[in-house]
């Protein structure tokens, strides 16, 4: 991807949870004199800051983030929404910036601005209505049984925290009889007014993992059961349905201790970023760099 041409650049920076993102952004955008655009589902959300670690003004530097503390978790947004929303604020940003810098994990997001989505056929309305009464009184591990069988793509690439992504595989699978894995990547990418460089952030193993543990030490520490405490009476809502709430509203019902729910909140944190990581790798535009040093690389290949 190159800036002398006609067409404006958005750079997109992905990764797992507790990889650096945010600090890379920051100095990407101080040294393109731009903007950063957020797309993660879960910092889109004024009550929760904590259990996302949304990135501090400190942290920001003074770079505008867009799409952080822009909802709340009473809001009905979707990927959809979010993508003609975001698609709206690029047109404006790029009126005035050369780059803008679009950064999350949220594979789904990311993919809505920068190549559209894969159209779905429409489910069933009786098999919709049956999964989600097997959903009321089985629970959601017998769903994710039920993927785990009739696809087992899905299941290794979808959020297993979030019901209505999990309800919408299965009902789409069910319904046609193909693998709802097996639709995406079936229509051309969507046409868009910019180019896309696409640069996916990793980590060994051992050493990602140590970090989303000390995160999470970290967001206990500044008082993440005190948020999630305050959040009781929202429970329901589709953006609490994730990782680093759901464990805490477990401990506040009395399922389980206080050291127990620590262990499930680092455990569920690293299954999640490994979905993340597992998402990201089925998109071969993807340019995997180390974090400490994707920023020479970067600036110095564009």
């Amino acid at each position: 991807m190159s800036l002398s041409s006609d067409q404006p650049l958005l750079l997109t920076v992905a990764g797992p949870t507790a990889v650096g993102k945010t600090a890379l952004c920051v100095q990407l955008a101080q040294h393109f004199k731009t903007e950063v655009v957020s797309a993660d589902a879960r910092q889109f959300f004024r009550e929760m800051s904590i259990g996302t670690a949304k990135p501090t003004p400190a942290e920001m530097e003074g770079v505008p983030h867009h799409f952080v503390d822009s909802h709340s978790v009473t809001d009905d947004y979707s990927a959809g929404r979010y993508e003609a929303d975001c698609l709206a604020l690029l047109n404006q940003l790029f009126q005035r910036h050369r780059v803008v810098i679009l950064t999350g994990g949220s594979g789904l997001y990311l993919q809505a601005v920068t190549d559209g989505f894969d159209e779905l056929p429409p489910a069933d309305a009786a098999v919709r209505a049956a999964l989600q009464q097997q959903l009321e009184e089985q629970g959601l591990p017998a769903l994710l049984t039920q993927l785990a069988d009739l696809d087992p793509v899905s299941y290794a690439r979808i959020d297993r925290q979030n019901h209505v992504r999990v309800l919408r595989a299965l009902e789409v699978t069910m319904s046609t009889g193909q693998p709802f894995s097996s639709f995406h990547g079936s229509v051309p990418k969507a046409a868009r007014p910019f180019q896309v460089r696409k640069i996916a952030l990793s980590r060994e193993r051992e050493e990602l993992y140590q970090r989303i543990d000390r995160r999470v030490d970290l967001m206990l520490e500044q008082g993440l059961l005190e948020e999630v405490r305050r959040l009781l009476p929202y429970r329901q809502a589709q953006a609490l349905q994730t990782v680093g709430y759901q464990e805490l509203f477990g401990y506040l019902d009395g399922a389980y201790d206080y050291p127990e729910a620590v262990r499930l909140l680092k455990r569920n944190t690293r299954r999640y970023a490994k979905r993340q990581l597992t998402w990201l790798r089925r998109d071969p535009a993807y340019e995997w760099l180390h974090p400490e040093a994707a920023f020479q690389q970067i600036i110095n290949e564009r």
